[in-house]
């Protein structure tokens, strides 16, 4: 047997053209080729030109002496058999027609049938003890043609072995004593000459011996038993009795047969008398090709095994398909064939299965798991006695060959098995299962016994895998321009696959390393990565620092630290590494870019919203959305900001109030810059327009988009996480720090918005206020003949239409204030008006009429002003007023006497005295007359400390 060494030597064509077919593949996925690959040439076999002759006579030997009856699953025409060959072994169809001609001419092998006589079950029990002592006559008897596969078409007969089939072909098992269920296990070798005119009996019979009746008595259990010493003395001494017979006619089997037989009687004393389980198997004996007689079994049928295969593989790859390890049925037929005819074990049909399929994985791409069905036979069936020292060295060799090579596989597994292919996990994770299992087999162990743990050589193999990719993809993003800021760009994209490598190692790849092998894959690839990211990640900033930066430089910075902030939040638990890392503390690496990075941030925003306004043309976005683009764009930079100020997140609580406070203080300088710039942008839009209601309508604008931003810039301790910030600096911050410092910014800021939005709402207004107060003026002036409903109808139009206007281009928070400026501002015109007309009784029922009205109006069925904004006490003074300014004289004196009245029924002390008087009406003269009766409690007024009274 060749060495391992020799075997590397003499690789077959098909091999390597495999390897460079896996290396093309692993490159292709790595940079895709701009054109397809050329159709694969089918590779000749490894054999010599003699050797592989010598093979394909052996084939054609084989199919050409077959017997038994094809398997449902194998080919039964033997002219599809040989054409495969032909194809198989890449034969011209003049020299296939030769080589067939040749076979043909050889001497025909003895046809041999293998039968073992396993069990039996449920026999007759022949002895008084209601037991048998049960063995087999077996033989083949030929020239007699047995129709339908049973003896029921010829005289049933006790002795047809004993006294048919020759002595010399007879065959015997042993005696087994005192059972109805005997087991022998015994296996005979019975040579035929014709398979169409030959037929298997075996003859089972009852041992008798030669034993006294007084024994026989002693066993006698029943009258059954009785009954069988009558017989016994009848019969001659020493005759056996038969139990049943089983006869099979040989063109009926298959290549392997396994079954229970019954047992068939002579007579129909006892028809059922159990079953015998039999195996069968048709084989050969002196083969006449030349492998066969020159070369050990084992050795011929890996060869054609390792011929097969390779045909197979290439057959798929012509086909631009994948082979998934099947073998056609004409490969599976020959082989099966030829296993079976040269009586191979399936222990050594299952080792060259592996030796051939381990050496084939190691060239070409088909699933491992067609690997794991050889191991488990093999394990199952090791015996190292079994093999000699060539085959042990074979074994051996592969199981080195295919360690070597999958860990090889593992090193590289990111490029070998991309998950940009769906199938890569499941590759992967069947490899690992291959390599656990054979490491695991009795036979690894004998014949390796030097290997180390396959968790210990897998984890090395990955450490060292994972330095290696990370030096590949440092070289993949080596810039052509030396220079800082190209370093920069590079180390990022560095730390990004890095992250990314993270990511789908413990999403995907962890797991299938974990429940596999017990291998933490990600805590190894997280130490080990971070060593070599902090190393140049230090190298690059020690080099920035050295020299200003600039606003490329420090944006490049900041993306760094932001990737490799994410690569840090990647790190295992504390139980999961050792020590400390490599990255711990890494911000302060980027301490001296931090100024650098909050002024960019302020100069984007700034220049984001300065662009903002100058593209704003101040018209609302839709019905629902009052506000204009600029207000949008300028969230987005807000968002932006505090987007920033989260990716920051700067672990030194200290500094991180005062990042923290300079974001705050940014952001509020430029939500004033921007009611700044649009109020600058809305003079100016409105400088060339002669329509005021275009100007009114953007100034409605303005003030809703301060109004957004006033919103905006009151959600900015959510944003910045002031309350998270509190707990961090409360232990090197004075109480209340941050409440006077953050929140005195904010409150500021949203005061100054408030009063530039007041301001707004207050111009808004002043423009109603002048309309409102001239149709009042005109309301007072109108003729008396028209009806006061009437005269106020032009002020209702007028307030209908504005405040309709309003409320569509005001948000509902502004159209709330500016009806309450215009309410304030209509009473007081109402009340100026009220005044100027107190002796005119019809203008104050007028204005009375409008103040109803006016209420209506700003209440608006309760969209508008609340009760209690509408109802204050120049309203209540003014109602009062009008009312009065509009009674006659008759009403104002009613009005005057009840309100005596009541306000005398409210009276409870008699702080002035007490009068008692008696009243009485003459309906008929229209007269009141009063008579006072008396008084009690009187203040004295006199010197005397008395008092006249007298009455009128």
């Amino acid at each position: 047997m060749a060495t391992l060494l020799s075997h590397l030597q003499r690789r077959p064509p098909l091999v390597r053209q495999a390897i460079k077919i896996r290396r093309r593949r692993v490159r292709d996925l790595q940079d895709p080729p701009a054109h397809s690959a050329q159709e694969i040439e089918p590779p000749s076999h490894h054999l010599s030109p003699e050797e592989r002759a010598l093979l394909y006579e052996e084939a054609l030997y084989t199919v050409l002496h077959r017997l038994g009856q094809p398997e449902p699953s194998h080919v039964r025409e033997a002219s599809e058999l040989l054409l495969y060959l032909q194809e198989a072994f890449h034969m011209e169809p003049e020299e296939h027609r030769q080589m067939l001609q040749r076979v043909q001419k050889l001497e025909k092998p003895i046809f041999c049938l293998k039968a073992t006589v396993k069990q039996a079950k449920g026999i007759l029990g022949k002895d008084v003890s209601g037991f048998s002592d049960p063995y087999c006559l077996l033989g083949i008897e030929q020239g007699v043609s047995v129709h339908g596969g049973s003896p029921g078409s010829r005289r049933r007969q006790k002795a047809v072995v004993r006294h048919t089939i020759p002595e010399e072909q007879t065959h015997r098992t042993q005696v087994i004593e005192q059972t109805l269920n005997p087991v022998w296990e015994e296996t005979f070798i019975l040579e035929f000459e014709d398979i169409s005119s030959s037929s298997f009996h075996l003859d089972m019979w009852d041992m008798d011996t030669v034993e006294s009746v007084r024994q026989k008595l002693g066993e006698l259990t029943d009258l059954h038993g009785l009954r069988r010493i009558f017989k016994e003395v009848r019969k001659d001494k020493g005759q056996d009795d038969f139990l049943g017979n089983v006869v099979v006619r040989l063109q009926d089997l298959r290549c392997r047969e396994d079954h229970w037989y019954p047992l068939e009687p002579c007579t129909e004393t006892y028809p059922d008398r159990g079953q015998c389980h039999l195996q069968f198997q048709l084989i050969h004996k002196r083969r006449a090709p030349t492998a066969s007689r020159s070369q050990p079994s084992y050795t011929v049928h890996l060869h054609l095994l390792q011929q097969l295969v390779s045909h197979e593989v290439t057959r798929h790859q012509a086909g631009s398909t994948s082979w998934d390890g099947s073998l056609s049925p004409q490969a599976a037929t020959i082989l099966f064939l030829h296993a079976t005819q040269k009586d191979l074990s399936d222990f050594h049909q299952s080792m060259a299965q592996w030796l051939a399929y381990s050496r084939l994985y190691q060239s070409l791409e088909f699933p491992s798991s067609c690997l794991l069905h050889p191991i488990t036979s093999i394990e199952y069936q090791w015996i190292q006695g079994r093999l000699k020292g060539e085959q042990l060295e074979e074994l051996a060799a592969s199981f080195s060959s295919l360690l070597a090579y999958g860990l090889s596989l593992i090193r590289k597994f990111r490029s070998v098995f991309p998950l940009s292919v769906a199938d890569s996990p499941a590759r992967l994770q069947s490899l690992l299962r291959v390599l656990v299992q054979m490491c695991k087999m009795k036979a690894f162990g004998e014949l390796c016994p030097d290997s180390a743990p396959l968790p210990r050589l897998v984890t090395e193999t990955l450490r060292t895998g994972t330095t290696e990719w990370f030096h590949l993809k440092q070289q993949h993003h080596q810039p052509m321009v030396q220079g800082l800021l190209e370093a920069g760009k590079a180390l990022l994209s560095l730390v990004q696959d890095v992250v990314g490598d993270l990511l789908q190692c413990r999403h995907t790849w962890n797991k299938i390393f974990q429940n596999t092998l017990k291998v933490d894959l990600f805590s190894m690839a997280f130490v080990e990565l971070q060593w070599l990211v902090a190393k140049r990640v230090q190298d690059h900033t020690a080099a920035v620092a050295g020299s200003p930066v600039s606003p490329e430089m420090g944006e490049s910075l900041f993306q760094l630290y932001v990737s490799l902030k994410e690569l840090y939040q990647l790190r295992p638990g504390p139980t999961d590494r050792d020590g400390v890392l490599a990255l711990d503390g890494f911000h302060r690496w980027f301490q001296p870019a931090v100024p650098s990075w909050l002024q960019k941030t302020y100069s984007v925003a700034l220049a984001r919203v300065q662009r903002a306004v100058q593209m704003d043309e101040l018209v609302p976005l839709g019905e629902l959305t009052k506000h204009s683009t600029s207000a949008v764009d300028l969230s987005t930079c807000f968002a932006q900001i505090s987007h920033t100020a989260r990716q920051l997140d700067w672990p030194d609580p200290e500094e991180a109030f005062m990042i923290t406070v300079k974001f705050v203080e940014d952001t509020c300088r430029l939500a004033l810059v921007y009611c700044s710039l649009i109020k600058a942008r809305a003079r100016e839009l409105s400088a060339g327009q002669k329509d005021q209601s275009q100007a009114a309508n953007m100034l409605c604008v303005v003030v809703n988009d301060m109004e957004q931003l006033r919103l905006v810039i009151g959600k900015l301790p959510a944003q910045l996480a002031w309350e998270a910030l509190e707990q961090r600096v409360g232990a090197v911050l004075e109480q209340g720090q941050l409440q006077n410092t953050l929140h005195a910014q904010l409150q500021g800021a949203l005061a100054g918005l408030g009063h530039e939005i007041r301001t707004g709402v207050r111009t808004l207004a002043q423009q109603l206020e002048v309309g409102i107060a001239t149709h009042i003026q005109k309301l007072v002036g109108v003729k008396e003949s028209v009806l006061p409903e009437d005269a106020i109808l032009p002020l209702m139009k007028f307030l209908e239409v504005k405040l309709c206007y309003m409320n569509t281009n005001l948000v509902q928070e502004n159209f709330s204030s500016l009806l309450t400026l215009l309410w304030t501002h209509t009473l007081t015109v109402l009340m100026e008006a009220a005044a100027s007309q107190r002796s005119c009784p019809l203008a104050s029922s007028r204005l009375q009429i409008a103040l109803q009205n006016l209420e209506i109006c700003f209440y608006a069925e309760g969209c508008g002003l609340p009760p209690a904004a509408l109802h204050t006490d120049d309203f209540q003074a003014l109602q009062r007023d009008l009312e009065l300014q509009a009674a006659s004289s008759r009403e104002l004196i009613r009005k005057y006497f009840c309100s005596r009245i009541q306000r005398q029924a409210e009276t409870t002390s008699e702080e002035l005295g007490a009068v008692t008087v008696k009243a009485s009406y003459r309906a008929s003269e229209q007269k009141l007359r009063v008579e006072l009766l008396s008084a009690s409690s009187l203040l004295p007024l006199d010197s005397n400390a008395w008092c006249l009274l007298s009455h009128a």
